[in-house]
């Protein structure tokens, strides 16, 4: 399994839609649990880095701090 770099801002496309049908969402927070917000609704959710990571299809758009 390869460790995605991840920083506040990073888009992300998910591997399944959220339930509003979008499959990007924005990064928020990062930490051993991550804080991502639905790009289609605005819903916000926390999830295990490494769930997140197993989750992730792309990376649409990194942000560099």
């Amino acid at each position: 399994m390869e460790i995605i770099k991840l920083f506040p801002g990073t888009l992300l496309e998910l591997k399944k839609p959220h339930p509003c049908g979008s499959h990007t969402f924005r990064v928020v927070r990062v930490g051993s649990i991550c804080r991502m917000v639905c790009e289609g609704c605005g819903r916000d959710m926390n999830i295990d880095r490494i769930k997140l990571e197993k989750a992730v299809k792309r990376v649409v758009r990194p942000e560099n701090p």
